[in-house]
């Protein structure tokens, strides 16, 4: 396992080289420009969007704007927020924030077009559902001899449902902030393949695995359901706590965003003559924000194209808000958490860094701090388990055509694959997790740079019309 791991770290500095680094920030960049700034002008629109009570019968699609940003948020809102700011951190330094950050602005314009132009292209089943996503844009919208492309990312989207962001990573977090909390020393364990297993991971693992396989077998609707309760609950219940962990060590924070800027440019390794810092906090940063909001991805164009909506743009606003909510706030409490505590550099790795940040910096009891650390992640990772099987199904069904029972025998596959999952090492699963991500981006950000055209002129055609009605001053 240590050689075939070697193996995969090897490759996944190859896919998440400087070329791919400069190909997703370049494309967010041109986006941005192309759009005039739909992240900054469109900011108040979609949160506008979001709140409307217009719900016409006759309207396209099978859930709610707000329904559909919960699906993507159930699966962006995962251990990426928790276990993978952590894992950037230690590995790039303070530094690697800054570069998330810069990711997620530029992201944003990139997770806008993306969900516009999956309204735009999506198609309608057999059976009446709504599918969308890069697969049906690329396909639809340059052309049939472009469909091989299409191809590609579904099967990568595939991919990193059953082996990456959708199980391993999810599932293994989950068990790891359970195992930290009721046997931390791992005193009561059973064997299992050959090496000693806690049986708080065991538990854990079969109780979550129960609970995902009731809910995937009801589909989309039984998903979004689920999504609508949790995340609301769970976002506020977190960022609450980091809000107190952040005002009790609130002297802090100045020196955390101190060191946040300088590991960036790398100050203080230059002075130590280690240029090379820079490059791994901009490949952590980068590399993890991605991971987290999944901008670029094609993800969330999977949940958007489901929404009820009469025009594009009005869905992709509001998907552009979970950029903002999963990386600008969320992450970057996490990052600011563990900055401030000084938890990323005593030789400790993924959700044990947070659970030390927690522990070490709220006013509360060591054990009531870690519990509440390891419900929040076992909320987070379950509604991401959940949304990247709905993903996963999408891009299933692209590529093998309408087979219901291909799409039954996946589901039970992708239970199965939560779970083995808790048995696999972090650093398997974190690389593993970042291979697919970055494969899966490919495709679909080559997608939104030949059709930029068409995201910016529904764009111009959805601001004409809520000009027209008085709805907003964005011009």
């Amino acid at each position: 396992m240590k050689a075939f791991t070697k193996l995969l770290s090897t490759i996944d500095g190859y896919v998440w080289g400087i070329p791919l680094m400069v190909f997703i920030l370049g494309s967010g960049i041109f986006l941005t420009i192309r759009l005039h700034g739909i992240q900054f002008r469109g900011f108040i629109q979609g949160f506008k969007n979001l709140f409307s009570k217009d719900e016409k019968s006759d309207r396209k699609g099978e859930v709610s704007g707000f329904a559909a940003l919960c699906t993507a948020l159930s699966a962006t809102i995962g251990t990426g927020n928790i276990v993978g700011v952590a894992t950037a951190i230690v590995a790039g330094g303070p530094g690697a924030m800054f570069w998330m950050w810069l990711a997620a602005i530029f992201g944003t314009a990139t997770k806008y077009a993306e969900c516009t132009l999956a309204v735009h292209f999506r198609q309608q089943g057999k059976d009446g559902h709504i599918i969308g996503g890069p697969f049906y844009y690329i396909e639809k919208g340059m052309g049939e001899k472009w469909k091989w492309l299409a191809k590609i990312f579904a099967f990568f989207g595939v991919c990193v449902g059953l082996m990456g962001i959708g199980t391993f990573t999810q599932i293994n977090g989950i068990t790891g902030a359970v195992k930290n909390f009721f046997d931390p020393l791992s005193k009561h364990t059973v064997n299992i393949l050959g090496q000693d297993t806690s049986v708080a991971v065991v538990c854990a693992g079969i109780i979550i695995t129960v609970f995902i396989a009731l809910v995937i077998i009801g589909g989309l609707k039984r998903i979004s359901a689920v999504a609508e309760r949790i995340v609301p609950f769970m976002a506020i219940l977190y960022v609450g706590t980091v809000l107190l962990l952040l005002f009790t060590n609130i002297t802090r924070v100045p020196d955390a965003f101190v060191q946040i800027f300088k590991g960036a440019f790398g100050i203080r390794a230059l002075a130590g003559g280690m240029a090379g810092t820079i490059i791994a906090s901009m490949r952590n940063g980068i590399a993890r924000g991605i991971f987290s909001n999944e901008a670029g991805l094609g993800s969330a164009p999977i949940a958007a194209a489901a929404a009820v909506t009469d025009y594009p743009s009005e869905q992709g606003l509001i998907s552009m808000l979970g950029t903002f909510i999963d990386t600008i706030v969320i992450c970057s409490m996490t990052g600011l958490a563990i900055i401030i505590t000084g938890s990323w550099n005593v030789g400790l790795e993924g959700v044990s860094v947070t659970t030390r940040a927690f522990v070490n910096g709220l006013p509360l009891p060591s054990g009531l701090a870690s519990f509440i650390l390891m419900i929040c992640l076992v909320f987070f990772a379950s509604t991401t388990i959940l949304g990247w099987d709905y993903y996963s199904e999408r891009c299933l069904e692209y590529l093998v055509g309408d087979k219901p029972a291909v799409i039954r025998a996946y589901r039970w596959l992708y239970i199965f694959c939560v779970f083995i999952g808790p048995y696999m090492t972090v650093s398997f699963v974190w690389t593993l997790a970042d291979i697919f991500n970055g494969l899966m981006a490919i495709p679909n950000i080559i997608g939104l740079l030949a059709l930029s055209g068409v995201c910016a002129k529904e764009t111009s055609r959805y601001f004409g019309v809520i000009r027209d009605k008085g709805q907003t001053s964005v011009r």
